[in-house]
């Protein structure tokens, strides 16, 4: 019975809690409300600044600013034109550049978008800045932060339920079930969902910076030189896309990035 409570519980707030992702229409799980997600990233944002080394580039800090200012001009006008204004409270856009050589780029819920030194160096225009941007953008509006924790969430609730399940049995049926529940819910899960928002990320960014006025067909080119370090990690156990996965993909949505061009 407990079981079969928890489970109806479940689904419950499953029902209740979907959402759609702006210009892709993919349904996602959203547990946690906006409020909450965006009080919890501010904190930590907040802290990582204080403490994040101040970076003295002009010309670096003028770029990151300058290109991100207009993406996000651009997604607002987006989301106005396409019956999502609410959305645009949620939204409070920062872009900084810190001192570090790490070729990185992240971005927190409600659009505190934070570039490493150390990416610049990759980059030899605005159009290549843009199609990172748009990617951390991109992160945002589809709010990938919630799905994730929602996602924990639930992969709480299922570990829950195979407990009270596997309760009856042996200890070492106990251990197993938990141990295959893991990695099942670690390589058939989340790593997967990842993966599908670092691919959603990188659709939406290039359509982001289209309308922005950037041109992405540069974004084969800088994920060409992103990817010449190379990985060991297999794509299936990694939380990214593979380099040649990303840029086959890429291609693929240029073409249809025409109707998003500045007229």
């Amino acid at each position: 019975m407990n079981k079969i409570v928890t489970l109806l519980f479940v689904s419950l707030i499953l029902l209740s809690s979907c959402g759609v992702v702006p210009i892709t229409g993919r349904r996602q799980v959203l547990l946690v409300s906006d409020q909450e997600v965006l009080a919890s990233s501010l904190t930590q944002y907040s802290d990582y600044m204080k403490s994040a080394p101040k970076s003295t580039n002009t010309q670096g800090k003028a770029m990151v600013a300058r290109v991100g200012k207009k993406i996000a001009a651009a997604t607002e006008q987006y989301l106005r034109e396409n019956g999502m204004a609410s959305e645009l409270s949620n939204f409070s856009w920062e872009f900084n550049l810190v001192k570090d050589n790490q070729l990185n780029a992240f971005c927190m819920p409600g659009g505190k978008i934070v570039v490493y030194e150390g990416l610049l160096k990759l980059v030899s225009s605005d159009d290549e800045l843009a199609v990172v941007i748009g990617h951390e953008v991109a992160h945002a509006v589809a709010k990938h932060s919630n799905e994730r924790l929602s996602q924990q969430l639930m992969t709480q609730y299922g570990a829950q339920i195979l407990t009270q399940a596997l309760s009856q049995k042996s200890a070492a049926i106990q251990q197993a079930g938990a141990a295959i529940y893991g990695l099942g819910a670690q390589y058939g899960v989340q790593l997967p969902f990842s993966r599908k928002h670092e691919t959603e990320a990188d659709y939406m960014g290039l359509i982001f910076m289209t309308m922005a006025g950037y041109n992405p067909n540069v974004a084969i080119t800088f994920w060409q030189k992103m990817s010449a370090g190379g990985s060991s990690v297999p794509e299936f156990m990694s939380t990214h896309p593979s380099d040649a996965t990303r840029i086959n993909d890429i291609k693929k949505y240029l073409p249809k990035l025409e109707q998003y061009k500045k007229k």
